[in-house]
């Protein structure tokens, strides 16, 4: 287990919500100040004035060493604990890191009521050192990716949010071959190596399949995890973006694998986005006729929708994913701190695809997200709440032989929209544009209240998503969607939203209805 790790400055709360986790985990608490403290053999005040702030911060950097070899822990740390930057790297390693925060009033309030002068760095004048040191060490605590601000929550809700960003959920997936797990977790990429090991039982060579923007950032993380669990892994780099999903490029990673190899007996892991993940997975299930397959997803949209349900390919000029196969995971692992590096418009494009699985099926997250547009790396229960909804309907119609193609809400829409822009327009704002234009023809079609256009389009504001058509032909879209695979007997198949939580599958609807959405949604 992972330690969970909570910092911030002074009078955050550090302490109270760490012993409130640690009871509701069952696990050991550990106060580094209280433990410095004991091991001196005397309070911390006099640590400060008798040896001087630098040997405490050489005891606690050796403290920070002992307690990142350690494992299943909660631990406090002092306010300045993870400002050196070799004590944040080995924290970070080996524990999920949360940093509390509080407004400036309410920590002066807090330390008020206990006993400020034994602070040391608080001596002297406590409201000017606390605005002192808060703005010189904003920029560290500012940098955890993994934020909860105290001031009005109280300790059992605090302790409550800590667990649901440190959790690890395991989701099993069965499929008519058999079945594969789920792991979101932070921390996750880390232990990749030994969660593979547990499934697969064998060691081998193993295919990391990246892109150039994900490679100098978690493969050698990755490759590093793979080796220490006793696989054999090399790189394959393939460039970045949907102009480059094509059957060349699964050419190339065939010669690589060879260059590599890779045998029957191997592993590809794919190690990107949804793009990447598409085309590994394709390459997997056709070189030597189908080799083991992991995706490791480094998106939100990933994460949410794309690497889960077996469905891999490429596109041709004529429109996307015309050319594919189903390939089911052996594992899929997600690490939701890998997010932190994600650019803003990439988090909503998977937001996009959360607030459509919402909609079919999740009403209680389409609500978290009306409440909370917050764009910071989900806590892995919202996403696993977003994977849940897919799971069902995937495991009901692994082959999309029916009830599986209510995934494709906002796609008929979206798609074409992505193919007339040149997918020069990405795929979650795409979507985006499709689910208002679903929910307007469902309205339409007297199928739907207005009041759900007005939903769907109020939450998408909030995330920042667009809602108006692009400038673009209409009758150009009309004609993309003429070559969408969704087409059944010749005829555009929708999937319309009745309210949230409740889809269905339309193969009738008029073109002039169509149309008539799509003119009344185009932006100036």
């Amino acid at each position: 287990m992972r330690n969970v790790v909570l910092t911030g400055f002074m009078g955050t709360g550090k302490t109270a919500v760490g012993r409130a986790v640690a009871r509701i985990l069952g696990r050991e608490f550990v106060d580094m100040d209280e433990l410095i403290a004991a091991h001196v053999g005397k309070p911390i005040p006099r640590i400060f004035a008798e040896d001087g702030e630098q040997a405490f911060r050489r005891i606690e950097q050796d403290l920070c060493r002992e307690l990142s070899n350690r494992d299943g822990l909660v631990i406090a740390t002092g306010g300045g604990a993870l400002v050196d930057p070799e004590n944040r790297g080995l924290m970070m390693r080996t524990g999920t890191v949360i940093c509390l925060t509080a407004s400036r009033d309410e920590i002066v309030r807090r330390l008020r009521e206990t006993d400020a002068a034994a602070r040391p760095l608080l001596r002297d004048d406590p409201d000017a050192a606390v605005t002192q040191l808060l703005e010189s060490r904003r920029p560290v605590y500012d940098s955890f990716p993994w934020q909860i601000d105290t001031t009005d929550l109280a300790i059992e809700e605090a302790a409550r949010q800590v667990i649901a960003i440190a959790a690890e959920i395991t989701i099993p997936v069965r499929h008519p071959g058999g079945s594969y797990p789920i792991w979101i977790g932070v921390g996750l990429l880390d232990r990749l190596g030994e969660l593979l090991r547990e499934e697969v039982g064998t060691t081998g060579r193993i295919a990391v399949v990246t892109n150039t923007v994900v490679a100098p950032l978690y493969a050698t993380r990755a490759e590093e995890s793979l080796r220490d669990a006793g696989f054999d892994p090399f790189l394959c780099v393939i460039p970045d973006g949907e102009a480059h999903k094509r059957l060349g490029t699964v050419e190339r990673l065939y010669e690589l694998f060879l260059d590599g190899g890779l045998d029957r007996g191997g592993t590809i892991v794919s190690l990107g986005g949804g793009v990447t993940g598409d085309t590994a997975g394709f390459a997997a299930a056709t070189y030597m006729r189908g080799v083991r397959f992991v995706q490791v997803p480094t998106t939100l949209l990933a994460m949410v929708d794309a690497s889960v349900g077996g469905k891999t390919g490429v596109d041709l000029g004529r429109g996307k994913n015309l050319v594919g196969a189903f390939k089911q995971p052996a594992l899929v692992l997600i690490d939701p701190s890998v997010l932190v590096t994600l650019p803003v418009d990439e988090i909503r494009n998977g937001i996009a695809e959360t607030i459509k699985h919402g909609i079919i099926g999740a009403p209680e997250l389409f609500a978290a997200l009306e409440a909370d547009p917050a764009l910071v790396p989900l806590p892995a229960a919202r996403i696993a709440r977003a994977l849940r909804v897919k799971i069902e309907i995937v495991e009901q119609d692994p082959y999309e032989r029916g009830l599986r193609a209510v995934l494709n809400l906002g796609h008929t829409v979206g798609h074409a929209l992505e193919r007339v822009s040149g997918f020069g327009l990405s795929h979650g704002k795409a979507v985006a544009i499709g689910l208002v234009a679903a929910a307007r023809i469902a309205v339409r079609l007297k199928q739907a209240d207005r009041a759900l256009v007005d939903q769907i389009e109020g939450v998408l504001r909030a995330w920042g998503l667009p809602i108006q058509v692009p400038r673009a032909s209409v009758d150009e879209i009309i004609a993309a969607m003429a070559h969408d695979k969704k087409r059944l007997d010749g005829r555009l198949r929708f999937i319309l939203p009745r309210r949230i939580g409740a889809v269905e599958i339309t193969d009738d609807v008029p073109l002039d209805t169509v149309r008539a959405v799509l003119n009344e949604m185009k932006g100036e």
